[in-house]
C-alpha cells in the first residue's frame, strides 16, 4: 500500500479493560492486537490483572472506510501460546460521518452523536462522538465476543493527511 492510498490515520487510545477472563491460574496477563488489513498493532502486556490500565496509543493507516478494524485480547504465556481473552470490532463509520460534517468551533465537550449498542455492534454503553480540543473523539466501551465476560475501553481520534 503506497502512502498516496491513504485516507488518513486512525489514533486508537486503548484505555483499559475490565472483568476481563481469568486464564492462569489466578489472573491474566492481558495485552491487546488491534488489526486492519495487513496491520498489526499491539499494546505492552499487563502482569497479573483482569482489569488492566494500558493507556496506549496505537495509530492506524486508514486506505478503505470499509476495511474491518478487529480487536482481539490475549493472554501472554511463557510456555505455551498465548490465550485468546476475547475480541471486537471497531465500527468507525458513524464517527467518519460526524468527520464529512466538516464541524469547527463547538464548545468543548458538546456531543456531536451518540451510537447505542446493538447487535451488529460490538459496543457495551452508549457511545459518543465528542468534540474536545478542536477535534472529533469517541470513546467506546466494547464487550468482548467469544469471552465469558469483559470489555476494552478506547477512544478514536482521526488524523488528516496532508495531500501531496
Amino acid at each position: 500500500m503506497a502512502m498516496a492510498n491513504i485516507i488518513g490515520l486512525l489514533k486508537i487510545r486503548v484505555i483499559k479493560g475490565t472483568n476481563l477472563v481469568i486464564k492462569d491460574s489466578s489472573s491474566s496477563d492481558p495485552y491487546v492486537i488491534i488489526t486492519m488489513g495487513s496491520q498489526k498493532l499491539k499494546t505492552r502486556h499487563v502482569k497479573n490483572d483482569c482489569n488492566p490500565e494500558w493507556n496506549d496509543e496505537l495509530t492506524l493507516a486508514i486506505y478503505d472506510l470499509d476495511d474491518p478494524i478487529n480487536l482481539t485480547v490475549y493472554d501472554k504465556d511463557t510456555f505455551t501460546s498465548d490465550d485468546l481473552m476475547g475480541e471486537a470490532q471497531i465500527d468507525i463509520k458513524p464517527y467518519v460521518e460526524c468527520l464529512k460534517a466538516r464541524l469547527c468551533d463547538l464548545p468543548d465537550g458538546t456531543v456531536v452523536d451518540k451510537i447505542l449498542p446493538s447487535r451488529e455492534n460490538s459496543i457495551a454503553d452508549v457511545s459518543q462522538i465528542i468534540w474536545k480540543d478542536g477535534k472529533l473523539v469517541q470513546d467506546m466501551i466494547l464487550r468482548l465476543k467469544n469471552a465469558a465476560t469483559g470489555e476494552v475501553e478506547i477512544q478514536i481520534e482521526w488524523v488528516d493527511v496532508p495531500k501531496s
